[in-house]
Parts: structure tokens; C-alpha cells; sequence
């Protein structure tokens, strides 16, 4: 049997600080790359420019202002849970000021200052974003105005899921005493920022949905990129390498400290910063003081969201020893309030985690830049089918989707594959309405050897895993990095517990070449075999089938039971009604062979005498019972005779089999 040690979860605070209040040219760095696009992508920005062009053009020939249907100028909009303090008053920019511009002087970061919204996660990443120019004029595209064909209709996309999707907006927006109430430009004319932030509040449902979150979600959905996650206190020794690397290849990076208490208030530091609040990383600096001192200085350049607090006690004026000229000074002066220098070890003392996101699935740890083989898999996990839990619920784990993983050859003078996995969880800040939250999910890698089937129960107790996630935790995706031999694997993507429902997206990155594929029975679809051979599981009994349950309900009495006398006269009782069969009915023999057959399987699953079985033993029941069955069916089962304990009685068994023997003859 494996040996292994009892897994873990870790959760990880949301930063959702926000001010008290509702209030003002960097270079980019190069060496962007095109692997944010995927291969497609032309295509389909041909179509979603049309689409959204298609809208403007008809609005601004009929002389109509725009207004969205699908995110309405309402509270709905606004808030799910609760009323806003305030009446709030949904205004278009010429309602504003008098000279609106969607991007004045260039789009940077000081063009977004927080407002009365807890998502300061979504704003730091915003402003890392600003540093990209490439990746910006992805997600913002700059050819938008409130002159040139204007009809109050604004388009920004965003990386979801594997794809790239267009959100149209109106350019309404939420106003008190005619001031913008969320995110908002240093320059009152200026409303690409809080434009955007209403198309990615409309992604999620509601600007309420935005309430927080981590950097990193925003992030990739910005990028389409790969995220590292750091708790500074865990961090390699080459930390500050990985950062300055990190903006050098047009990464997204932010900071935040936690709270002591994830209960407690929002409350500073000593040194003035604020605790459970994102902060953007803007800038890395290493060098030698101007003066001559032999004395390296390491900085990192930090901003606040809010954009009107002062520098903290902690922050540096060292960047000036690092100008040795007027150009320099002028890059690396920190360019409005709530920009700040820190030393590097002042930064290590103070944030507790950082967050990065790269274009690329390179490593910050060394120089080589490759091309990577990606293989994207969709699924999910179904409560009482395929939502087994981690490797600490031996009985359900092994129901958990699986994925084979083939690496082809090792790479280049090496004797193992670079593999990067990342497991992300799907729709759940959507879902917050109804009381959705992160699950704690990981995932795990085994070696296998030519098994195209599920594997089962017993291949995870015997064998221990090869490489898995660090732990179970309660963020959006998890990524780690692995050098496996060249061989088949099996890859086990899990939430920590058994039955939590959730959709996923799994992203294999590998070096060289591999493949990867779900691991499932081939059968023909469901969707086909409902349509040819009977209906579908959902659907009320026909009334042969109820005449058919009463002639039971009455031999059997109130215990359900029957024999196989009783059995005999219910089947024969049946036939007889059939007179195109000729046929002297059941013997004695033939339904006590029945009996003992389903019994039998039955029996052996119920384990623990209750007269049930579990809804995930369902799947070895029907496979000893004679079916092959894919993974769809099996949550359909699942949903159709499972009940509210994820248990199937006797009765819901036979009547899965006797629907099955009907799908397959």
C-alpha cells in the first residue's frame, strides 16, 4: 500500500480594502509575446469587431444613444445583497464634464484611483496592466471615442476560459452629487478606467461581484497568462531576481499584506501601509550609488490603488543615488501620490505575497525563452460522481475526473520534460448571488503504463502520487511547475472535499512534444443514444410504466419486497398484456437467477447494511453488472436516482439497470 502523508488546505485572504473616502510617462517594458494569442485569434477578433462595430454603426446612424439590455442602469447592476447607503445616479460622461475623452495623453497608471468599491485587487492589476503596452491595446482597444461615430457603446475584452470574449457597455455610469463612485481617472475627463471596470463587472454579473478578490485573477483574464503565487516568507532566495526579470518580460505583478485576523477591520501597519489591500508592483532597480560608495541598491517601486494616500514610513529616496542622468531621474521618479520606492529587504519585511503573472510559461529563474505545447481540457465536478475529494477520501478520490498525459521526449540535453499545470476553477465569483464561494483545489500526477480506462480504487491506494500541487487552496488556479521523465501519467484534478460542485479549465504546458486526453469510455454519446433508443432519464414515467409499478406496489406491500414467486407473477402479469409474444411466461428458476444476480452486486456495495449504496459505488456496481459507461452518464445517473444523501436504494438501482439494458439493446 502507497505511504502518504494526509493532505492539507490553505486558504488565501482576498484583498477588498477601499478607501474612506471618494476623491488625480512610464516606459513599457519590451520582450511582450505573441503566446497571449492563441492560434485563432484573428479570426475571431474579425468577428467580434464586426459584431461590436455592427452595434455602433446602427446606433450612431439611427442618432441613438446605446443603452445595454444585458446590464441594465439599475440596482441590479449594482449591488445583489444589498442597497447601496447612498442614491446613486446613472449618468453618461457628457453628463459629467463637458469635454469627455476616453484616453487622455496615453492610458497609464495614474489614470486609476479607487473608489467606494472593495477592488482594489482589480485596479492593482489594472495598473500593471498599463505597463504592457501590447497586452493594454489587447484588452482596451484605443481606437474609441466620444466624437468620432459616438453612440454610447464601448467594447473591452477579456481572456476567459481559454478564449478571448468581447463585452460591449453603455457609458452609463453610477454617479453621487455628480462624481463618479467607483474607479475613476486622476483627470475628471478621462473614463476608459471606469469603463472598464463596468464591462469586468458585467462579466461577473454586478459591480458587487467585484468585491474582493486576488491580483491574479484579474491578471490572466487580462493576459491569458500563468500565475505564480508567493508567500514572501517562503519565497526562493532569488526572489528579487524574479521580479526584475519578471517586468523585463512584461509580466503583471502585485502585492498585498494579510490581516491578522481575517475577520478583523482593514487597519495599517506601523509604517502606514494597509493591511488585506493589493498593491501594484510598478518598477525593480538594482545598482551602484552615483557617488562612487561601493554599495549596491536594490529597490522596488509600489503602488496604491487609492491614489491619495501619503508614502508610507517605510518607503526609500535611494532611486535618486540610482540617476545618473536626466532621462533617469525622470523614469524613475515616482510620478503622483501613492507611488513609492521601497528597499528590497523593507519590501520583504512588510508584504506578506506577491503575485505574478507571465505571458509565457518560462521560467523567471533563468534566461532561455522557448516555445510551449499547450493542451486545454474542460470538465467538472459533480456531487455524488466525479466530486471525490483529495487522496484523504480513498473511497471517492479515484472518481475524480482523469486525464492521461504522454511526454513524448525529454528536453533539450536533458533527461526529463518541463511540465506546467494549471487547474482553474470556473464561474464562481458569477455565482457569489447565490452564496458561491472558491473551493480548496488541487491536483495530483501518477504514473500509468497503457490504461485507457478509468483507473480504479485500488491503482490509488497502491501507488503513491509522482508530483502534486503544494496544497489545497481556496484560489481561482493553481499552478506549479514539474520535471517528469518522459512516460504516460495520470493527472487528478480535486477539491479538498468530496461533493463540491464546480466547473474547471485544465492548462498542460509542456517543452516538448506530449499529448494529453480525458480519460473516458467510448460509447456513443448520450444525447444520440437518448434520441434513437428511449427517452430521456428526466422525463415522466409513460403509463405502461406506472400500471407497471402498481401491479408491484400491490404484490409487494408496504416493505417493497418481493420474492421470486411475487416477482414471477409481476413479470408474468406484464407479458400477458403482450399477446404478439409467444411465451409461457417466467419460470420459478429464472427469476430466482435474477434475484440472485442483482442481489448479488448489490449487496456487495452495500457495505455498511443500510440497504444502499453510495452514488459513487454506483459506477463499479454498473460495471460488474455488465456497462461501460462515459463519464456523462454517469453524472446523469447520478442526478436521475441518487437522492439527497447521494445514496440509491434497491428500487433506484434496478430501475437504472433495467433503463440501461433499454439504451443498449
Amino acid at each position: 500500500m502507497a505511504e502518504e502523508k494526509k493532505l492539507s488546505e490553505t486558504s488565501v485572504q482576498l484583498t477588498e480594502a477601499a478607501p474612506q473616502t471618494v476623491g488625480s510617462g512610464f516606459t513599457a517594458p519590451g520582450n511582450i509575446y505573441s503566446a497571449i494569442l492563441s492560434r485563432n485569434e484573428a479570426v475571431k477578433d474579425a468577428r467580434r469587431l464586426k459584431d461590436f462595430q455592427e452595434l455602433r454603426d446602427k446606433y450612431a446612424a439611427k442618432k441613438v444613444l446605446f443603452e445595454d439590455p444585458l446590464f441594465p442602469a439599475q440596482d441590479s447592476s449594482l449591488f445583489y445583497s444589498e442597497k447601496f447607503p447612498l442614491k446613486l445616479e446613472w449618468k453618461r460622461p457628457s453628463e459629467i464634464c463637458s469635454n469627455p475623452q476616453f484616453i487622455l495623453g496615453g492610458a497609464n497608471r495614474t489614470d486609476i484611483c479607487q473608489g467606494d468599491l472593495g477592488d482594489c485587487w482589480l485596479l492593482a492589476a489594472i495598473a500593471c496592466l498599463t505597463l504592457n503596452d501590447v497586452v493594454l491595446k489587447r484588452v482596451v482597444p484605443h481606437d474609441q471615442s466620444f466624437t468620432e461615430n459616438y453612440a454610447g457603446i464601448f467594447h473591452f475584452q477579456f481572456w476567459r476560459y481559454g478564449e478571448w470574449v468581447d463585452v460591449v457597455v453603455d457609458d452609463r455610469l453610477p454617479t453621487y452629487r455628480n462624481q463618479l463612485v467607483f474607479t475613476r481617472s486622476g483627470q475628471k475627463n478621462e473614463f476608459w478606467s471606469a469603463l472598464m471596470e463596468k464591462a469586468y463587472a458585467k462579466l461577473h454579473g454586478s459591480y458587487e461581484a467585484l468585491k474582493g478578490g486576488n491580483s491574479l485573477e484579474a491578471m490572466e483574464d487580462f493576459t491569458g497568462g500563468v500565475t505564480e503565487f508567493y508567500e514572501i516568507t517562503e519565497a526562493p532566495k532569488e526572489l528579487y531576481n524574479i521580479m526584475k526579470k519578471a517586468l523585463k518580460r512584461g509580466s503583471l505583478m502585485s502585492c498585498a499584506i494579510d490581516v491578522l485576523v481575517p475577520t478583523a477591520q482593514r487597519t495599517k501597519t506601523a509604517s502606514g501601509l494597509v493591511r488585506g489591500h493589493a498593491y501594484s508592483v510598478t518598477g525593480v532597480e538594482q545598482g551602484k550609488r552615483k557617488d562612487g560608495k561601493d554599495l549596491m541598491i536594490r529597490l522596488v517601486r509600489v503602488r496604491d490603488p487609492w491614489g491619495v494616500a501619503p508614502p508610507p514610513a517605510c518607503k526609500s529616496n535611494d532611486w535618486a543615488a540610482l540617476a545618473k542622468s536626466e532621462q533617469d531621474k525622470q523614469r524613475l521618479q515616482p510620478t503622483e501620490q501613492g507611488e513609492f520606492w521601497m528597499c528590497f529587504e523593507e519590501f520583504k519585511k512588510n508584504f506578506t505575497k506577491l503575485e505574478i503573472c507571465n505571458l509565457t510559461p518560462d521560467t523567471l529563474e533563468d534566461d532561455h525563452m522557448l516555445k510551449w505545447n499547450v493542451t486545454i481540457h474542460e470538465g467538472r465536478w459533480v456531487k455524488g460522481c466525479s466530486a471525490g475529494g483529495c487522496r484523504n477520501f480513498p473511497d471517492t478520490y479515484w472518481t475524480n475526473p482523469q486525464f492521461h498525459l504522454v511526454l513524448l521526449e525529454a528536453d533539450a540535453k536533458e533527461k526529463t520534460c518541463t511540465v506546467v499545470v494549471a487547474l482553474m476553477q470556473k464561474g464562481r465569483r458569477k455565482e457569489r448571488y447565490s452564496g458561491a464561494t472558491l473551493h480548496n483545489i488541487g491536483f495530483a500526477i501518477y504514473e500509468m503504463k497503457g490504461n485507457q480506462q478509468q483507473l480504479p480504487k485500488d491503482f490509488f491506494i497502491y501507488n503513491a502520487s509522482t508530483a502534486r500541487s503544494k496544497s489545497y487552496v481556496n484560489m481561482r488556479e493553481v499552478t506549479e511547475r514539474f520535471c517528469l521523465k518522459p512516460g504516460e501519467y495520470v493527472i487528478i484534478p480535486s477539491t479538498f472535499d468530496p461533493h463540491k460542485e464546480c466547473e474547471f479549465l485544465l492548462r498542460v504546458f509542456s517543452e516538448n512534444r506530449s499529448t494529453s486526453e480525458v480519460i473516458d469510455a467510448e460509447i456513443e454519446s448520450v444525447t444520440d443514444i437518448v434520441k434513437k433508443r428511449i427517452k430521456p432519464f428526466e422525463e415522466e414515467e409513460t403509463e405502461e410504466e406506472k400500471q407497471f409499478r402498481a401491479i408491484f406496489q400491490q404484490i409487494a406491500g408496504d416493505d417493497m419486497q418481493i420474492n421470486a414467486n411475487e416477482l414471477r407473477t409481476v413479470l408474468n402479469r406484464v407479458v400477458a398484456k403482450h399477446k404478439e409474444l409467444k411465451t409461457e411466461g417466467f419460470s420459478l428458476d429464472s427469476c430466482r437467477s435474477m434475484i440472485a444476480l442483482l442481489d448479488l452486486v448489490f449487496t456487495r456495495y452495500d457495505t455498511d447494511k443500510s440497504s444502499t449504496i453510495s452514488s459513487f459505488e454506483m459506477r463499479n456496481a454498473l460495471t460488474e453488472a455488465g456497462f461501460q459507461l462515459n463519464n456523462q452518464l454517469y453524472d446523469i445517473i447520478c442526478m436521475r436516482y441518487a437522492n439527497e444523501h447521494m445514496e440509491l436504494d434497491f428500487d433506484s438501482y434496478i430501475s437504472c439497470l433495467v433503463r440501461l439494458e433499454g439504451m443498449f439493446t
